[in-house]
């Protein structure tokens, strides 16, 4: 690796790092800059690599709440025809 290549991009500071998160908490506005800021070449790499391990986790996240509901769901449905017919008089 080349020496200047390794030092191209500066280390990002506080204040910037305090910006990207702040920006990146807004719920639409903050996934639409992740995947640019994930996608963008011209970007710092730390910055690129932290934003696809964002999208990362919110992928899981995602994943987990589809499965949770989906047991919650079925769950219900048995749930309901168990105790269809069951009120009866």
């Amino acid at each position: 690796m080349d020496f200047n290549q390794e030092f191209k991009h500066p280390p990002i500071n506080t204040g910037d790092w305090f910006l990207t998160i702040l920006i990146s908490n807004i719920p639409l506005i903050g996934l639409i800059m992740l995947v640019v800021w994930a996608v963008d070449k011209e970007n710092n790499p730390n910055k690129s690599n932290w934003a696809k391990a964002k999208l990362i986790w919110y992928l899981v996240g995602f994943g987990f709440a589809m499965m949770v509901l989906f047991f919650v769901g079925f769950g219900a449905f048995l749930g309901f025809f168990n105790n269809f017919g069951a009120n009866e008089f």
